[in-house]
């Protein structure tokens, strides 16, 4: 099959018949549903580019499997250079979109179980490698999206999931047969599972013989019976059902997450990828994390909007030259090129796995995430500190309308003369998604859990810090004997 267009990805999901839940009622029909379809969007977004002469370099990629081209989105990296590509196209289309746009999860899971599935079948003989390579072939032919599922509720969160009270706070196998496995459990923060075709799980900590059953691998369709989707909420939502363009901010794009539960949900073999090597789950957990961190470009794109925003607020208050307003848009910009930096950079510094697959350079990885952590933070700081009060105070778009009140609206919240009222509100209303609103989801909030917490990427960053070596090198420079 061809690379598909935006409107035939979205026809694809309408064949779907999925089981989402959203203010305690079923959706009939998710494609349709006004609080979704933004997150749809920009899904749309990543096929279309696909198919744009201007961007199809960052987006689509060779198929090492069948030497095709594909969307790059469905890609094995087979170099520094498809590394560094994906940063890039990660900050053109947090550019174009100003959110998230849900497919770097299944991306960096498919990139994950390749190389560790490969390892595990060089260890014991299994044959999941194999059966990995069939479904992603099925995923690239098809020009599928996949969830990539790996954060589970946790419970008790001191204890490992074997000691759980109730064995399902960590998805497991709850029966094996022949012919496959039943799972239950739940994934939560499950970024554009609504817009995904297919969702591939993996195992959310390092585990050891007694999780067995908890060391489980496995992809399945998101229609898949038993498979159940309940709709986080985000600040602003119902805003979308209003119909007003002005006041959701980002009127065209969006992204959501998902509470899913599997409700014993059976899997085929064929479309199991790791189950009871426990040894080896360690492996893909980080291997996972490593590889999404980077992903977090995508922040770097978001930034570039916020910071242009922030900028045309100064603009609209009249205060452009007020050196405060252009050492704070200095600030920003600082902060948000040295994410992107390090996110090439680990990029930039990868090495082949065993399975020829390309892993980046770890440390670098969580150097980025813990970047990402802090400095969107302060970027929506200073934008928020440059928009003023009255981002979070303005009327509404129907009060701007309303014939009775147009008048003192458009009178009194002008700025500059010659920037139209209306203008200003839109800046405003766009500032307010990216902190404040919908668009904080993929951004703000996001930059702090999403890849893991700080603290997953400070232990990471202390086991790789390689200590030993920089004493001995201070040694050799002070002229201390070992």
């Amino acid at each position: 099959m061809a690379l598909k267009t935006g409107s035939e990805y979205i026809e694809s999901l309408r064949k779907l018949n999925m089981t989402v839940y959203m203010f305690g009622e079923k959706v009939a029909v998710p494609v349709e549903h006004p609080i979704i379809r933004p997150s749809m969007n920009a899904v749309a977004l990543t096929y279309d580019l696909a198919l744009d002469p201007l961007t199809e370099d960052l987006m689509t990629a060779t198929s090492h499997l069948t030497g095709k081209k594909i969307n790059r989105f469905n890609h094995i990296f087979q170099s520094t250079n498809d590394l560094v590509k994906k940063v890039k196209r990660q900050r053109m289309l947090g550019q174009k979109s100003a959110c998230c746009f849900q497919r770097c999860v299944g991306q960096d899971a498919f990139n994950a179980v390749y190389s560790t599935a490969f390892e595990i079948d060089e260890k014991y003989g299994t044959d999941y490698f194999e059966r990995f390579k069939s479904y992603l072939l099925y995923v690239q032919e098809e020009d599928l999206v996949v969830d990539g599922a790996m954060t589970d509720v946790k419970g008790n969160r001191s204890l490992s999931p074997s000691q759980q009270v109730d064995p399902d706070m960590y998805l497991r196998v709850v029966e094996r047969r022949p012919d496959g496995i039943v799972v239950r459990g739940c994934k939560a923060h499950q970024t554009g599972i609504v817009n995904s075709h297919e969702v591939l799980v993996m195992p959310t900590i390092s585990m050891d013989a007694a999780d067995k059953d908890y060391a489980v691998s496995f992809s399945v369709a998101t229609d898949t019976p038993g498979v159940i989707m309940i709709y986080g909420r985000q600040s602003c939502d119902t805003r979308k059902m209003e119909g007003s363009q002005i006041d959701v901010g980002n009127s065209e794009y969006g992204g959501h997450e998902a509470l899913v539960i599997f409700d014993d949900v059976f899997v085929p073999n064929d479309r199991v990828f790791l189950d009871g090597e426990t040894e080896f789950v360690g492996m893909l957990v980080e291997r996972f994390a490593g590889h999404h961190r980077p992903s977090y470009a995508c922040k770097v794109g978001v930034g570039d909007v916020l910071i242009g925003a922030a900028a045309l607020a100064a603009d609209y208050n009249g205060v452009p030259k007020a050196s405060h307003i252009k050492d704070k848009l200095i600030e920003m910009t600082h902060l948000n090129e040295t994410i992107y930096s390090s996110a090439l950079a680990c990029s930039y510094e990868g090495s082949p796995t065993a399975s020829g697959a390309y892993l980046i350079e770890m440390l670098l990885a969580n150097v980025c995430k813990h970047n990402v952590t802090r400095f969107p933070y302060e970027i929506c700081r200073l934008a928020e500190d440059i928009a003023g009060g009255l981002m979070v105070t303005l009327p509404s778009e129907k009060d701007y309308r309303s014939p009775e009140l147009n008048g003192y609206i458009d009178k009194y919240l002008r700025g500059v003369d010659s920037v139209p009222t209306e203008h200003r509100m839109r800046i405003l209303r766009l500032i307010e998604n990216l902190t404040l609103g919908t668009g904080a989801v993929g951004y703000r909030t996001e930059s702090m859990h999403g890849a893991g917490s700080p603290q997953a990427q400070r232990i990471m960053i202390a086991r790789l810090s390689n200590m030993e070596h920089k004493k001995s090198l201070a040694k050799h420079i002070a002229k201390i004997p070992e």
